[in-house]
């Protein structure tokens, strides 16, 4: 018999707007296809089904978001260690301006340096697929 094919992982960044959708589908008990960000959080934490790509930039940007949007400090907390735990940190060797919105640049640059297959997002006019390796898709894109 020949040998199993191990099919790789995909490689993900996952944009701030996925992280606090997804955050907010488990106020209530979750249930698959009722939020495509809270479905995307669930298979990662469940089933390991992605590599989570991060920078500190990305790590920081998530906890000044989730501040800003008044999320309790423990919660946020346990949030950014347990994404800083299980997910694979890209160490970025410069910032260039890719995206209309300066503060998304560091996602763009952690999916070209990290070789990321896919960027998941609910904001795509923010990532400019032409100066992307990454394909930019939606929670719901990335969940068939």
């Amino acid at each position: 018999m020949p040998p199993k094919v191990r099919k790789r992982k995909p490689r993900a960044v996952i944009d701030t707007s996925v992280l606090v959708a997804g955050i907010a589908g488990f106020r209530e008990p979750y249930v698959s296809g009722r939020n495509p960000s809270a479905d995307v959080l669930h298979r990662w934490v469940e089933k390991n089904n992605f590599v989570w790509l991060v920078t500190e930039d990305i790590l920081d940007e998530y906890k000044e978001v989730l501040k800003r949007l008044r999320v309790r400090s423990g919660l946020i907390g346990k949030v950014v260690n347990l994404i800083r735990k299980w997910a694979e940190e890209v160490k970025v060797r410069s910032i260039v301006q890719i995206s209309p919105d300066p503060k998304d640049d560091a996602f763009c640059v952690c999916a070209n340096q990290g070789e990321a297959d896919l960027i998941v997002t609910l904001n795509p006019k923010d990532f400019p697929q032409a100066h992307l390796r990454a394909n930019v898709v939606s929670p719901s894109e990335f969940n068939d």
